[in-house]
């Protein structure tokens, strides 16, 4: 592991004069330089004008909510897409539409996207207008048998095109050629959030609303729900995206959100006056998808949409549930696959620059995970595979900064175009499918590509910090205002820190967690710190007079008390 300090990527041109010195170089360091890029209000967010194609994906869904058509939202099976639809049945309804409904396709029955298949599905409830939203642009049959059904066909979407898009009656992509919109970040709940905005403001020219005596909705009232789905797809979050995450939190924190959100906050056993970003992250978010990982994501998207608390709580429940299985069936998993990396390294052979994983008994709804964990183990590109069906396989990647996994396979099915039948996804995560009978000659032309792409320096886990804390602000104000700066998230991290400190104690709580009582030496201010799932092998370690930390800042509330504590992301002897 290498730990380096950030460097400044910003000249301050006007951040606050108030603003301590350590937060100043935290921000100049993630490229902000102003207070402007700091202001999180509303009227803030980046105007939809330059969004390709979304005022005819406005006018589309207006006439048809004027005519009273039917209209179906095809959905995608992550958080994500649940959020998405939702928000887009929630708007829908609010606008005056007659019973919106919703698809999404079951991951282990027709996989991903827009299908020719799920169209056959969609048409049992002959829909006039199909939306698809955290999907589609890749979708070029499935469109077109839409259309051939007499369907118009909105696609709104925010993953990256390939050579070709589908012939749909209006394309919302910000990452659509034509595209001049200047956030290409956008989390398919963002697009569609545009794209009800713009329904709205269209219908409110038309006068729609007073005609028909509705009250005009408040697009801030579905803030809640972008917020998590952008966080837990885990887009960048650019100034455009803090400004939507950070308006949502304030609506949950002021008890706002839909019942859904707080009951999964409440089953996740946090409160929700006290959320954070990471909040959606790791506790909401894993609920949520836990369903379509494992079952239905209905199931996550009823508990978005019901209304009462109680109903909401029911559903909560049942995702928690999933989640514990899940859970179980990572653990597994991981260890099947940390078994044949044993194996697999056995003879002295170099670890494979590009990594695949294989077991026929493996959950295709869980591979996503196992292959993200992986990629953390090895600081590799992995792609895990699930079979799916007689002579096919199902995979998912996870990349490492520096690689572009979505681009690697591009070049590999180019190359190899027998190898890959369909493929997907970001920079950073993509999916796939290929024939079982392909996977050695696969994994072969995968580490092939990766060998070529990388630096011996980018297969090496670095740890970026900010650098060393000062005394003074080792401290509760200090904490509550890092807290405060946020939301932090992806390629806009949370600050964290490294130094040397003197180990006065130190046990194990909870079975994996290691508890620290540590000294500053320079101050001698001791403090707590905690360590989750460390190496027993390795820790406690009474040798160890001095351990070099790299930790977060965190408050730590306990029967009334709070108190400053340390969270430890990495420990070595020092």
């Amino acid at each position: 592991m290498r730990i380096e300090r950030r460097s400044f990527q910003a000249e301050d041109k006007g951040l606050p004069e108030t603003m301590s010195l350590s937060l100043r170089r935290i921000f100049l360091a993630r490229g902000v330089c102003s207070s402007q890029e700091l202001d999180y209000r509303l009227p803030l967010l980046l105007r939809p004008d330059s969004l390709f194609d979304l005022s005819n994906a406005a006018c589309i869904l207006a006439d048809a909510i004027e005519a009273g058509q039917k209209i179906l939202i095809v959905g995608d099976f992550d958080a994500d897409g649940a959020t998405s639809t939702s928000l887009g049945i929630l708007a829908l309804e609010a606008m005056g539409a007659i019973a919106p409904e919703y698809l999404v396709p079951n991951r282990f029955e027709f996989g991903y996207g827009l299908t020719p298949e799920i169209v056959e599905v969609a048409q049992q409830s002959a829909p006039d207008v199909l939306v698809t939203v955290d999907n589609g642009i890749a979708s070029i049959d499935g469109v077109l048998a839409a259309k051939k059904y007499g369907m118009k066909v909105v696609v709104t979407d925010h993953h990256l095109p390939g050579d070709a898009l589908p012939a749909a009656d209006a394309i919302v992509n910000p990452n659509h050629p034509d595209c001049g919109f200047p956030s290409k970040n956008l989390a398919g709940v963002g697009v569609i959030f545009y794209v009800m905005s713009a329904v709205r403001a269209e219908l409110k020219q038309r006068h729609w609303f007073t005609d028909q005596h509705i009250p005009e909705p408040k697009m801030a009232d579905y803030l809640d729900i972008v917020a998590l789905g952008t966080v837990a797809d885990v887009v960048p979050l650019d100034a455009n995206n803090r400004i939507l995450v950070q308006q949502g939190i304030k609506r949950i924190q002021a008890g706002l959100a839909r019942p859904g959100i707080l009951a999964l906050l409440e089953v996740g056993r946090r409160d929700h006056t006290q959320l954070k970003a990471s909040d959606l992250g790791f506790v909401v978010g894993p609920r949520l998808n836990a369903a379509g990982r494992l079952d239905d994501m209905s199931i996550g998207i009823e508990c978005l949409l019901a209304v009462h608390p109680h109903q909401a709580r029911e559903y909560a429940q049942q995702l928690d549930q999933f989640n514990r299985e899940r859970k179980a069936i990572e653990s597994d998993m991981k260890e099947q696959a940390e078994l044949a990396l044993a194996s697999l390294l056995g003879d002295d052979a170099d670890m494979p620059n590009g990594m695949c994983f294989y077991d026929a008994d493996w959950h295709q709804g869980v591979i996503g995970i196992l292959a993200s964990r992986m990629k953390e183990k090895c600081h590799r590109p992995v792609i895990a595979f699930a079979r799916t069906g007689e002579d096919e396989l199902k995979g998912s990647a996870r990349s490492i900064p520096g690689v572009h996994i979505r681009d690697a396979l591009d070049l590999l099915a180019k190359r190899y175009p027998q190898l890959l039948s369909k493929f997907g996804g970001h920079a950073m995560a993509a999916g796939m499918s290929i024939k079982e009978s392909h996977y050695d000659a696969f994994r072969l032309a995968f580490d092939a590509i990766i060998t070529e792409w990388v630096t011996p320096e980018q297969l090496e886990a670095t740890l970026l910090t900010d650098g060393p804390l000062a005394s003074e602000d080792f401290s509760l104000s200090f904490a509550e205002q890092v807290r405060l700066s946020g939301p932090w998230g992806q390629m806009f991290p949370e600050p964290c820190f490294d130094g040397v400190f003197d180990i006065l104690q130190q046990r194990i709580v909870g079975e994996k967690h290691l508890k620290l009582m540590v000294r500053e030496p320079s101050s001698g201010l001791m403090l707590d710190a905690i360590s989750f799932f460390v190496d027993l092998e390795k820790w406690p370690d009474q040798t160890a007079n001095q351990v070099r930390l790299v930790y977060k800042l965190d408050v730590n509330e306990f029967r009334g008390q709070r108190n400053l504590q340390l969270l430890v992301d990495y420990l070595e002897p020092a």
